[in-house]
C-alpha cells in the first residue's frame, strides 16, 4: 500500500506541474504578487495529495508564536515536505534557494518566476550581500523569508553545520527571526521514493528580536532553540545518533 501510495503521488504530480508551469509562463506579465497568489494553487494541490495520497498529515506548535509581519524564518530540514507545507502554514513566504535550480525543466521555471531569493553559494561574500539586499526587498514587500540554515536536508537525529546566512539578513534588515523545528524525515526521507503515513510535528518558536543582537547572536539563539525542540520532538532518534557517535569515538 505504501508502495502504490507513493508511486500515485509521483505520477499525480509529474502529470500536474508541467502544465500548471506552461500556464504560469504565459501569465508572467502579471504582477509577483498575483502570480506568487496563482502558485499556491498548486501548493494546495500537493498538499492535499500529501494529506490524501500518502496520509501525512501534521500537527503544528506554537502557532500563536508567528508574527503579525513579515520576518526571517530558520526552519529545520529534513526533507521535501517542508517546502511545500511551510508555504501555508506561513502567509505570503518567499524561499531562499539555490540559482542552479534554475535548470530544472519546469519546476526550476516556476521557482524563476516567484518573488524568491536566488543566490549562487559559490559567491561566499557576494552571495551574502546579495540575500542580505533582495531578502529586504522581499521582507518590505510583506514576505516572510524562508531559509534552511543547515544548508541542505538533514537525517532525523542528526545536526548539520547552521550557517550565517538567515542570521545576517535578520540582523541587517531589522526583522524578527522566527525558529522553526519539524521531523518530515521520519515519514519522508532525503532522495526517498517510499513516503510513509504519519503526522509531522512542526513546532515554532517564540521570534528572537534583532535588536541589540549581531548575526551571530541570532544564529546561535535559534539554533539552541531548534535543536533542543529537536531532541524533545524524537528524543529517540537522538540518543541513538548520540550512542552511535559515542561508539563511533570509542572505535576511534
Amino acid at each position: 500500500m505504501t508502495f502504490l501510495r507513493s508511486l500515485l503521488f509521483m505520477a499525480s504530480l509529474i502529470a500536474m506541474t508541467p502544465p500548471f508551469i506552461v500556464v504560469l509562463l504565459l501569465l508572467a506579465w502579471l504582477p509577483k504578487r498575483q502570480l506568487r497568489r496563482l502558485s499556491m494553487i498548486w501548493v494546495d494541490t500537493a498538499i492535499w495529495l500529501i494529506r490524501h495520497l500518502l496520509g501525512i498529515d501534521y500537527r503544528l506548535i506554537g502557532a500563536e508564536n508567528i508574527p503579525n509581519r513579515s520576518c526571517v524564518i530558520l526552519s529545520k530540514h529534513q526533507s521535501a515536505w517542508e517546502t511545500i507545507v511551510l508555504q501555508r502554514i506561513f502567509a505570503w513566504t518567499s524561499f531562499v534557494y539555490k540559482r542552479e535550480l534554475h535548470w530544472l525543466p519546469f519546476f526550476g521555471w516556476g521557482l524563476y518566476l516567484m518573488p524568491f531569493v536566488a543566490i549562487d553559494r559559490a559567491a561566499g561574500k557576494d552571495a551574502l550581500n546579495r540575500l542580505a539586499t533582495r531578502g529586504k526587498q522581499r521582507l518590505d514587500d510583506g514576505y516572510s523569508v524562508i531559509i534552511f540554515p543547515e544548508g541542505t536536508r538533514m537525517a532525523p537525529g542528526s545536526k548539520g553545520r547552521y550557517k550565517i546566512g538567515g542570521a545576517y539578513l535578520a540582523a541587517k534588515a531589522g526583522a524578527p527571526a522566527v525558529p522553526v523545528a519539524l521531523n518530515s524525515g521520519e515519514f519522508w526521507r532525503r532522495k526517498a521514493f517510499m513516503k510513509r503515513p504519519g503526522t509531522v510535528t512542526v513546532s515554532i518558536g517564540p521570534p528572537i528580536a534583532p535588536d541589540g543582537l549581531s548575526a551571530e547572536d541570532i544564529n546561535r539563539r535559534a539554533e539552541a532553540w531548534i535543536e533542543s525542540e529537536m531532541q524533545r520532538i524524537s528524543p529517540d532518534l537522538y540518543r541513538k545518533h548520540e550512542t552511535t557517535q559515542s561508539s563511533a569515538g570509542a572505535a576511534a
